[in-house]
């Protein structure tokens, strides 16, 4: 497993055709950054992206943080070309594969040998989802669902709560396929403190382990939202402690009883 993109927080998306970006986003503290060929490049520009990316690519890799490439759709011309730039990027961390909706583009990038992050945009790739996540070589579930709220014409409240079943979904599949933590979508609102905050601890209760970023100054926030508050850490400590003078044996805690799950989920509060 790669141990340092299985336990990113922070995936920071820079523009393939932005390379005057691409020093700027390395020194963001994000856990990750993402070069991307996809939405965030205009066709007329493919080319160009990713001649930029494998021009920079041994000034890139000297920074020590993780790199992934978005790649473009399945099937599409670009997506063949994006492919030929693969032999171009050793060291390469990840690959980030939007609009998956079978295990069969998957099983085409496997031959590369490197990470699969698959994005779930649409409801065939919400149908498939243990077909994706069993793929080998899959590392993480990404959720977009911006495209996916597209694709199904799904309208989302503030707090997205239309989207609860397939955060559930993702959630569920990453445990069953015993996959790394499951990255949460961007939260399109760059200056709003507190909807990034909100996004980040509901992606947290899902057991999200990370979050797709589309502005360095959401990268700390992100951190922040997906540590443990000290008061959770505070309640951890002493399940632990009380469960040690107990022998094991159930014990009450704030007037709670206190048993092996309970105690499993405190320990695993404090490895976060």
């Amino acid at each position: 497993m790669n141990r340092p993109l299985a336990q990113a927080r922070s995936l920071l998306f820079v523009p393939g055709n932005r390379p005057e970006r691409f020093a700027k986003a390395l020194v963001s503290g994000a856990d990750a950054v993402i070069l991307d060929l996809e939405d965030a490049v205009p066709s007329a520009d493919k080319d160009a992206a990713r001649a930029a990316i494998a021009a920079q690519w041994p000034a890139l890799r000297e920074q020590g943080v993780p790199l992934l490439l978005r790649l473009n759709a399945p099937g599409s011309a670009d997506w063949r070309q994006d492919l030929t730039l693969l032999d171009r990027l050793p060291g390469l961390a990840g690959l980030m594969c939007p609009k998956v909706e079978s295990p069969v583009a998957l099983a085409a990038l496997a031959p590369h040998g490197v990470p699969l992050l698959p994005l779930i945009e649409s409801a065939r790739g919400w149908a498939a989802l243990a077909e994706i996540a069993a793929v080998p070589g899959v590392l993480r579930l990404v959720l977009g669902h911006i495209d996916f709220m597209a694709d199904t014409g799904i309208a989302c409240d503030e707090d997205e709560s239309e989207l609860a079943p397939l955060r559930f979904a993702l959630a569920m599949h990453t445990r069953i396929a015993g996959l790394a933590p499951a990255v949460d979508g961007v939260t399109v609102q760059t200056g709003d403190a507190d909807r990034l905050h909100a996004d980040v601890r509901r992606a947290r209760r899902y057991g999200f382990g990370a979050k797709l970023c589309i502005h360095p100054r959401q990268v700390e926030g992100v951190h922040e939202g997906l540590r443990p508050s000290e008061q959770e850490l505070d309640w951890a400590r002493r399940v632990v402690a009380a469960d040690a003078a107990a022998n094991g044996a159930a014990v009450k805690l704030d007037g709670r009883m206190v048993d092996l799950p309970v105690v499993l989920q405190a320990k695993r509060l404090l490895e976060t």
